[in-house]
């Protein structure tokens, strides 16, 4: 796997991936784009959420939504990593059971996901939470 990251100008930073798509990064903490560290927590936030919405539906629950929504706390001095790491998801559909959500997310966190998996193999310990919403 390959990208490159370009700067623009000031602090912008265009990042491109090797499929061909780009995304623009803020340096000045996101005040005009997603910051570095941000797209660190979104890309917890869409891994695990790929394999959360596929476990479900390999276990034939009938979701018809998954929401993550992370938090997370960083160092006060640099480098200013991740600490903790807390992912939240809602998941909604008809007779899901929350026994089955709780097992797929805790899989992915613990066995799948591979930016989750980076971060839990440092110094930032990754949590997660539950709610599951009936239609």
């Amino acid at each position: 796997m390959q990208s490159r990251v370009k700067w623009v100008e000031g602090m912008s930073f265009l990042g491109q991936s090797a499929s061909g798509h780009s995304i623009v990064m803020d340096g000045n903490g996101g005040s005009t784009a997603p910051s570095p560290m941000e797209m660190v927590l979104m890309a917890a936030g869409g891994c695990s959420s790929v394999d959360v919405v596929d476990g479900l539906k390999m276990a034939d629950q009938k979701v018809s939504g998954c929401e993550a929504t992370l938090s997370a706390e960083r160092r006060e001095q640099a480098p200013r990593y991740f600490t903790h790491v807390n992912i939240h998801f809602t998941v909604t559909g008809k007779a899901v059971d929350h026994q089955v959500v709780e097992r797929v997310v805790a899989d992915s966190l613990e066995k799948y996901c591979s930016v989750c998996l980076m971060l839990s193999n440092g110094d930032v310990e990754v949590t997660h939470s539950v709610e599951v919403v009936e239609e």
